[in-house]
């Protein structure tokens, strides 16, 4: 009997994408699913990627350099110049088919199998599928709700660290959380990298949805860690461009991009089409972005309402991204979005949910956390809150 490998018996299925199959199922009996699983915004892409797109005067796609098409680089380069990042140029990034084959690149250059990696728990669910793919370790730095999921103390970094420690991951603001980490937080987590000499692997894809007054810090501002500092980006948020699959690695180490390079030639390009959509989104106007940021605050604020209002849930308020995870009375919320989707209506109508356990590398936490998307407009959120709520009354396995 023909085997199949070890790793793809321990790549872990999505948490985000592993229902599917019972969320089709319940479309095909006529239920109406709200998909506040995924983080796929439904506001409109900019016109100007659109219309970069619809204006293509090419006679055939061809590979674009591996690298990434240097128009595009020039432009992004002015892009982070525009954040700050003055000494930052076109030759400091290397385009990625999505920010997942950035941090996948920048793993396999960085760190060897069974190296380590510190996280923040609760975590991104596909960085454990990046790790295994790369045969790296993930040790997860526990936060929890109790903490509104802020960053932990700089000790409990420096007490995961071992000698097979070679980076720590942060994603700010973070998915699931929400969480937007301070430049001071930030600082002392970069001081504890500059004492270790690691990598610090900056996943930055959320930094346009911001709603405080807490303002956004990037990991490439940290000073002296010129050569410690990888930052993971995409456009897949940000313009609303997640199908384009545009991503990029960005550092000031020549060595780790010159190595990115290798890996970048050896998939060929990232997708043509897909960078000029890219590139023709950095002429969005600022205007874009407010009325984008006004909806998702209306959207956040509505939702994270709701949640609270419903008996023994509760969730805290996300500073940036577009998701919250909140603690909800089941006694399993992978057994609970399951049933969901499977077993309950609200006239027609169901919620899909990420559960939690998948974005946590401590076994048993987050069996009775989601992470939920608010990624619908209001007058959609109001009835899946509606069908959320009567699905926690309705549930077997209801714990209060």
């Amino acid at each position: 009997m023909l085997e199949i490998s070890k790793k793809a018996h321990e790549m872990p299925l999505s948490a985000i994408r592993k229902l599917v199959p019972f969320a089709e199922a319940a479309k095909k009996r006529g239920v109406k699913v709200y998909h506040l699983n995924i983080g796929q915004p439904d506001v409109d892409a900019p016109r100007e990627a659109m219309d970069a797109v619809k204006n293509i005067q090419l006679k055939q796609v061809s590979y674009p350099h591996s690298a990434g098409i240097e128009s595009y680089r020039l432009g992004l380069a002015k892009y982070y110049q525009s954040l700050g990042m003055s000494d930052i140029t076109h030759e400091n990034m290397i385009i990625t088919t999505g920010g997942s084959e950035g941090l996948m690149m920048a793993f396999m250059v960085c760190l060897n199998p069974g190296d380590e990696v510190i996280v923040m728990e609760p975590f991104y669910t596909n960085y454990r599928a990046f790790a295994r793919w790369s045969d790296v370790v993930l040790k997860p730095v526990s936060s929890g709700k109790t903490m509104d999921f802020t960053l932990p103390p700089v000790s409990e970094f420096e007490k995961a660290i071992t000698p097979k420690t070679k980076a720590i991951l942060v994603c700010n603001p973070s998915n699931p959380t929400g969480y937007v980490y301070t430049q001071q937080e930030l600082e002392a987590l970069g001081a504890l990298v500059k004492k270790h000499d690691i990598f610090l692997f900056a996943d930055e894809v959320y930094r346009d949805f911001l709603y405080g007054d807490k303002p956004f810090f990037s990991c490439m501002d940290l000073k002296g860690l010129e050569e410690n500092v990888v930052l993971l980006d995409s456009v897949s948020k940000r313009y609303s461009l997640c199908g384009v699959r545009v991503g990029a690695v960005i550092s000031r180490n020549k060595t780790v991009m010159a190595s990115v390079l290798r890996f970048a030639q050896a998939r060929l390009c990232s997708p043509a089409l897909g960078q000029i959509a890219a590139e023709g989104a950095l002429a969005t106007p600022p205007a874009y972005f407010e009325a984008m940021r006004d909806e998702y605050r209306s959207r956040r604020d509505y939702m994270v309402a709701a949640l609270n209002k419903m008996e023994g849930v509760s969730t805290p308020m996300p500073e940036g991204a577009f998701y919250t995870v909140a603690q909800l009375p089941v006694d399993d919320c992978d057994n609970f979005a399951q049933w969901m989707l499977e077993s309950f209506d609200y006239e027609k109508q169901t919620v899909m949910i990420a559960p939690a356990s998948g974005f946590y590398a401590t076994p048993g936490r987050g069996a009775n956390e989601a992470r939920i998307a608010y990624v619908l407009n209001v007058p959609e959120l109001e009835k899946a809150m509606k069908c959320l709520e009567e699905a926690l009354k309705q549930y077997p396995g209801r714990t209060i």
